[in-house]
């Protein structure tokens, strides 16, 4: 592939810039699907389903979603899987999370089509989604979802000095996986959680907030209290972290378990069902392989 952009210096100059492209093409379908790249293509589906809805209704442009999905891995079964029985669902190692990241394209603003969601917010959504790249759109619609537990983060102390450690594994985006008794980080690269458990321990709440139990939080809190001990500098130097990675700027909101900002916190739950209309993701893989049998029938 080749491009070729004509302009003109700021000195008068005429320039000729020429870049050069060079991509593995393959007539094997197995070596597409073994060097498919997910992030690239779902990326891809984002900017093609948010360009078609100006011209189509949503409704239409989520069918066309689908039954891609159907018909790539319908056609990955048919050329490509070894045989198999037909109640089990056959997904390419390289486009194994493909599904999960079409679900929550499906579960964005823009796509959805709930009254509840403002003109402005679907609008501004769709144009920065527009001009996103691959790793911000492969982060927003799957957000990182952290614990920030003592025994994830392992704060360890030398000649009085906390130690940093690796980041903890993030969890699957599934309200199964929080507990009453954790505090989680959520962040997708334009917001950011901090969500406390009900019976978060009171240790951890004075560690965290230099507060006594976590009755005595206040709601409007977007930042966390300096406080000198190993678990409060290891939380703080972990967000500040993810602060400095991401180029949008984003406001931590800190959410107690069944307070009403929780729902905000919730729909980024994208494994879950969504709260504005869209399915969950087991029960859209139960779908998609559906419509994968029917297409090999």
């Amino acid at each position: 592939m080749q491009c070729a952009l004509l302009y003109t210096t700021i000195n008068g100059q005429r320039r000729l810039r020429i870049h050069n492209l060079s991509l593995n093409c393959s007539s094997q379908l197995s070596e597409l699907y073994k060097s498919c790249e997910t992030d690239s293509l779902i990326n891809f589906f984002a900017k093609s389903a948010y360009r078609a809805i100006l011209n189509q209704p949503l409704k239409n442009v989520r069918e066309i979603l689908v039954n891609q999905t159907a018909h790539m891995l319908a056609c990955y079964r048919k050329n490509c899987a070894s045989p198999s029985a037909a109640s089990q669902l056959i997904l390419p190692d390289a486009m194994k999370v493909f599904p999960v990241y079409m679900n929550s394209l499906m579960k964005t603003a823009p796509l959805v089509g709930s009254t509840e969601l403002s003109t402005d917010e679907r609008a501004h959504q769709r144009l920065s989604v527009m001009a996103m790249g691959v790793e911000a759109t492969q982060l927003l619609l799957y957000p990182r979802l952290i614990p920030l537990v003592r025994d994830k983060l392992r704060v360890h102390t030398q000649h009085g000095l906390s130690t940093a450690t690796a980041l903890p594994a993030p969890l699957r985006c599934s309200e199964e996986r929080l507990a009453d008794s954790g505090m989680f980080l959520l962040e997708n690269g334009h917001s950011m959680f901090l969500w406390l458990g009900q019976a978060s321990p009171p240790d951890l709440i004075q560690s965290i907030f230099n507060l006594p139990s976590l009755a005595h939080l206040q709601g409007h809190m977007c930042a966390l209290p300096e406080l000198d001990n190993p678990l409060s500098k290891k939380v703080r130097s972990i967000i500040n972290g993810l602060l400095e990675k991401r180029p949008n700027s984003m406001k931590l909101q800190i959410v107690r378990q069944k307070d009403k900002p929780e729902m905000l916190f919730r729909q980024f739950l994208v494994e879950d069902k969504g709260l504005h209309g869209g399915a969950s993701y087991m029960d859209f893989l139960c779908y998609v392989h559906r419509e994968i049998r029917q297409l090999l029938t």
